[in-house]
């Protein structure tokens, strides 16, 4: 596994999100307080872009901005239709400031 520093943590909000391109993949990087979720970028729905969608705080999910489809930030499932399949997420930790993602590559 790789680890890739994608951005300083104090340039994500909480309960924002920002896209990042990590190894050629496009990953939702989300912020809930001082946690960071890393989340392919992609709707598995309507192929709309995850990282402008809604962050759900309490229930850790991103809500695409198209249809409504809420994607659980820890595993990747859908909780509501239109959308059926699971996206893939990634690890994502905080070291020294950074925002770091790990993928497979």
């Amino acid at each position: 596994m790789k680890s890739t520093i994608v951005c300083a943590l104090n340039e994500i909000e909480s309960g924002n999100a920002m896209r990042v391109v990590v190894d050629k993949i496009s990953v939702a990087v989300v912020r809930i307080g001082d946690e960071v979720y890393a989340i392919a970028d992609t709707c598995s729905h309507a192929k709309v872009s995850l990282s402008d969608g809604i962050v759900l705080c309490d229930s850790k999910e991103i809500e695409c901005i198209k249809h409504g489809s809420a994607f659980s930030l820890l595993t990747g499932e859908p909780s509501t239709l239109p959308a059926t399949q699971a996206v893939t997420v990634f690890s994502a930790r905080v070291e020294n400031g950074n925002v770091l993602v790990e993928t497979s590559n």
